[in-house]
């Protein structure tokens, strides 16, 4: 019967020719972490005011529209009343179309801001890996060197 080889023993030997720096990777999760956080706070806080301008445009237009459907003394004020009504939520349609559009305006700004600032920590936290990786090589390099005189 053949006998199973075990493979841990390779696994290990494998990755521990490969040294990882466990703290960059809790840095970098760290900091994927907390940028998600801003990013949900931008998302949550446009989600909350656009449910508030939602709200109060629907308020609105049921007030409007409880005021178009009473009762009329001659047939040309039930007209009166729809053209009035059609006027307002007109009116309301485009001020609440502003209103969302200051929403989206000032998230894109956030995330803007977000990405900018993720951006520039990400290329100083490169820049910092890539000098210690220089340093390790080289001084590896001069150790081998040294080792084969």
């Amino acid at each position: 019967m053949a006998k199973a080889q075990d493979f841990t023993a390779i696994a290990k030997d494998f990755m521990g020719a490969f040294p990882v720096d466990t703290k960059a990777m809790e840095d970098a999760f760290k900091n994927t972490a907390a940028l998600n956080e801003k990013f949900a706070a931008v998302a949550l806080e446009a989600a909350e005011k656009s449910t508030e301008i939602s709200s109060k445009w629907t308020k609105d237009t049921i007030t409007k529209l409880g005021t178009a459907s009473k009762v009329q003394d001659e047939p040309a004020d039930y007209a009166k009343a729809m053209t009035d009504f059609a006027s307002a939520s007109a009116e309301v349609a485009a001020e609440n179309m502003a209103a969302f559009a200051e929403v989206a305006k000032k998230v894109q700004m956030e995330t803007v801001e977000l990405l900018m600032a993720a951006g520039k920590t990400l290329g100083e936290d490169a820049t910092a890996a890539v000098q210690k990786a220089t340093k390790e090589a080289t001084a590896a390099a001069k150790k081998a060197t040294a080792a084969a005189k």
